[in-house]
């Protein structure tokens, strides 16, 4: 897949999210651990894994779409990016992810008891850096961000319990597991809400760049899940550990595309050709074009909860062009 859209919003992931990383970075790497495994493993994940601009980036764009300044978000964005953090080295001990984009993961590198610690380390320091970055904010918007954040990430704990119930299922409904999908994307959805809250936007403004956020993060997980089927080793591990891409519930749906699919599923390893071949098929499913509906349902939504407020058109376009990346080479 040629992300021209996705690379082209790499700069302004970078732009926005740099100084929010950089703060993560400093604070997990100045963390006296007391055992040089667990510090070795914080520093690697940190510096060659865990390089999470988009959620800072999120965060600016939403204060700023409402009138607000956008570097009031840099602290409270190093702490997200701590928590997401641990959140996906939990996720890989879950669902044994031993590589990711063709680098060991921590759990992969470390052994489970590390990569465990590590996160846990993560999630204390990410937690203590959103409490200490809520200082300047009144009591009311304090409680708020601490309250919303901390239900987003039990959701998203929730959403992981009911995903490790499909593992080795090829007969989930897509609907079920896009519902866990849509759940997982309640960081997305906080980070947003969060952004316009500091901003000073209103109940409205709030609601409708959190349901934005949502949307995004539904759509930016759908997307992984679709590259997942071209990377022969993820695709392997999903397979093994976890469910299926989404892509691959909807074509199982047919039972033309499915004995094709599932003869193809029962190979001990894949090749790219592999990949390559399964993608076809899928895509030859009249399920497929159900997925393509549903895709082209959430772009829509996400693009008219921004159309019911009036936000900064730069913004606006910014974020319209992230909601359009996510699909870029799918539909």
């Amino acid at each position: 897949m040629v992300d021209k859209k996705v690379e082209k919003l790499q700069e302004v992931f970078r732009e926005r999210g740099k100084a929010s990383y950089e703060i993560a970075k400093m604070e997990i790497l100045k963390e006296k651990i007391g055992y040089k495994p667990v510090q070795e493993a914080l520093q690697y994940f940190i510096e060659e894994l865990w390089h999470n601009f988009h959620h800072p980036t999120l965060l600016s764009l939403t204060c700023e779409a409402v009138g607000g300044n956008s570097r009031q978000t840099t602290k409270i964005g190093a702490a997200i990016v701590l928590l997401t953090g641990a959140a996906d080295i939990h996720d890989d001990i879950i669902d044994g992810s031993l590589t990711k984009a063709f680098k060991p993961t921590v759990l992969g590198k470390f052994g489970v008891e590390i990569a465990l610690l590590a996160g846990d380390a993560l999630f204390l320091k990410g937690y203590e850096l959103l409490c200490d970055s809520c200082k300047n904010l009144t009591v009311k918007q304090k409680n708020k961000v601490i309250q919303w954040v901390r239900r987003a990430f039990f959701d998203l704990g929730v959403a992981v319990a009911k995903e490790t119930a499909l593992k080795g299922k090829w007969d989930v409904n897509p609907k079920e597991y896009l519902d866990i999908i849509a759940m997982k994307a309640a960081i997305a959805d906080v980070t947003a809400r969060v952004g316009a809250l500091i901003g000073g936007g209103r109940r409205k403004e709030i609601i409708a760049l959190g349901k934005y956020g949502r949307t995004l993060g539904t759509l930016a997980t759908i997307r992984d899940d679709f590259i997942d089927i071209l990377e022969p080793q993820e695709l392997q591990n999903r397979v093994q550990n976890e469910c299926l891409p989404l892509p691959f519930l909807y074509a199982l749906q047919d039972q033309k595309a499915r004995d094709k699919i599932i003869h193809m599923l029962e190979k001990d390893e894949f090749t790219d050709k592999d990949c390559w071949n399964m993608l076809k098929e899928i895509r030859k499913s009249p399920s497929f074009n159900e997925f393509i509906v549903q895709l082209k349902t959430l772009l829509r939504k996400g693009q008219c909860s921004l159309r019911t407020i009036s936000i900064n058109q730069k913004i606006e376009d910014t974020l319209l062009q992230m909601l359009d990346a996510m699909v870029e080479d799918i539909i």
